[in-house]
């Protein structure tokens, strides 16, 4: 979580706070990862740098290419720039198949974290200690890219991404803006990509590929593109729902992109937005209200979302799985997906669900209203 937490703050440099929508972020987070395991390959071999500071060699790598790239990537913004990134990121994808004496081929690249100089009296054999060093830097991410967001260069990237035409009327050069934040970006996501190398001791082309930058597309936009912290809650709900979905589904990535699809279209701000507009509710003493309503809504929501599960969980075996067999557990019994009955009990679930949660939204809106009319009486008393 904390790996995907640095990364998508990363990402967000570019959308968030400059208005970059790139389809390739994870070529600096992997290109970071593979200098930072040749790094630690030399220091097999001999060369006293503490492996704890890999992440210093993962950023500059992932600050040279995002130098490299960036140099005629961020000339163009919007779709061109979305489409070149893209481009770039299925380039460098095929470049770690056939440069195999820096990639390593499908196999990738290894090395191991505990043949090392000792630092602080660790070597990095126990994964808590691993921990320890993750947290760490990322806590040093998190402040230095806070940081950044205060600076006069992070000011300006924020009317870049508003208004290009303003800014270069008041003296700045977009285009050279959108450079610096590139760059810093890909310094960024280098050391992610070195913490992973830390983490995994194996670099490959899994952590080059369009999958790992949707999925920080995904996290920062479900955890909130407008907001510092909202790409952190969304790498650490995105990463929890990998680990904990797949237990339970094969079809764990429908419903991680139906869960977007959703947030996008039903919370633009993300879960963070989501908080935080409750938050003068709190400090008014009106949250109360609100909350019961909520509960209120929840149940017949529910009932429609079981619903749902049970109707993609039979459909999916049989379109995907048909050779496990009719018969599939489901909260906690055994169902047999060629009866009429599991598909009924579905719709009938989805369809009374949606009716009754229908009429529970007027008692929402009766609770924002009431919570509204003075909303901030109680914190001027």
């Amino acid at each position: 979580m904390a790996i995907a937490g640095i990364l998508a703050l990363s990402y967000n440099m570019l959308l968030g706070q400059t208005g970059l929508l790139s389809f390739g972020h994870a070529v600096y987070f992997g290109l970071g990862g593979y200098v930072a395991i040749h790094v630690l390959r030399l220091i097999n071999n001999g060369w006293p740098i503490p492996v704890m500071l890999l992440p210093v060699f993962g950023g500059l790598g992932g600050l040279a290419f995002g130098a490299l790239f960036g140099s005629f990537s961020t000339r163009r913004a919007g779709t061109v720039f979305a489409m070149i990134t893209l481009g770039l990121g299925e380039l460098v994808v095929a470049a770690s198949l056939t440069l195999t004496s820096f990639f390593g081929g499908e196999e990738g690249v290894s090395a191991n974290r505990t043949k090392g100089p000792l630092l602080f009296g660790m070597n990095l054999a126990p994964q808590i200690q691993v921990y320890y060093v993750i947290a760490a830097w990322f806590a040093i991410s998190v402040v230095a890219m806070y940081a950044f967001t205060r600076t006069p260069l992070g000011r300006i990237c924020n009317a870049v991404r508003d208004n290009p035409e303003r800014a270069e009327f008041i003296g700045y050069n977009p285009t050279r803006v959108r450079f610096f934040a590139f760059m810093a970006a890909g310094l960024f996501a280098g050391i992610a990509g070195g913490l992973h190398a830390i983490n995994y001791e194996i670099v490959a082309t899994e952590s080059l590929s369009a999958v790992r930058s949707g999925a920080v597309l995904l996290m920062t936009y479900i955890g909130g593109v407008g907001h510092f912290f909202g790409p952190i809650v969304g790498a650490v709900v995105i990463t929890w729902l990998q680990v904990s979905l797949s237990d339970y589904t094969a079809a764990w990535q429908l419903y991680l992109g139906t869960f977007f699809i959703l947030t996008v279209v039903f919370a633009p701000g993300g879960l963070t937005g989501l908080v935080l507009m409750h938050v003068p509710l709190a400090r008014a003493g009106k949250l109360l209200g609100v909350l019961l309503a909520y509960a209120v809504a929840a149940v017949p929501a529910a009932i429609m979302f079981s619903g749902c599960v049970f109707l993609l969980e039979i459909s999916y075996r049989l379109a995907t799985k048909p050779e496990l067999g009719r018969v599939l557990k489901l909260f906690g019994g055994t169902i047999d997906t060629t009866q009429a009955w599991p598909w009924l009990t579905a719709a009938a679930l989805i369809g009374g669900g949606f009716l009754a949660f229908r009429k529970t939204w007027s008692i929402v809106a009766r609770a924002w209203d009431t919570a509204l009319a003075n909303p901030l009486e109680k914190g001027a008393k």
